[in-house]
């Protein structure tokens, strides 16, 4: 079984939800994903090593079989292997990645403004602290 790590904007009001999602919609929770987020030294160590931006925080990331996917193709790649009728959005990857980044950029510039943010970053439940990465 392959493991998934997403990481995300630990503050972002919109990326927690996302994050929130998956908890809950993920068919294997044992093994299928793990979560970072940007702000922690895995999400830092990670963008320091795929010489990504450490400061800013506006991309969703899917770390996945020693690939790193980001923004819109991240989230459809998360909607496959979420399975059932999620993985029908999958389809939108034929949309061509600049277009369909436009649209993510558009989102997540004014993603706190429309969802707002948090003081600090996620803090999860016992039963779910084994699956949040630092």
């Amino acid at each position: 079984m392959q493991n998934h790590i997403i990481v995300f904007d630990g503050v972002c009001n919109l990326c927690n939800g996302a994050v929130n999602f998956v908890i809950d919609h993920d068919p294997n929770p044992k093994f299928h994903f793990y979560f970072a987020s940007l702000q922690s030294n895995f999400g830092q160590q990670l963008l320091q090593t795929h010489h990504l931006d450490t400061k800013q925080f506006n991309s969703f990331l899917l770390y996945s079989n020693g690939k790193l996917y980001q923004k819109s193709t991240a989230a459809l790649r998360v909607a496959k292997i979420l399975g059932g009728w999620w993985q029908v959005l999958y389809a939108f990857i034929i949309v061509p990645h600049f277009i369909r980044n436009f649209i993510y950029d558009l989102i997540a510039r004014n993603r706190y403004r429309w969802f707002g943010k948090t003081e600090s970053c996620r803090m999860p439940t016992p039963e779910l602290k084994s699956r949040f990465l630092d």
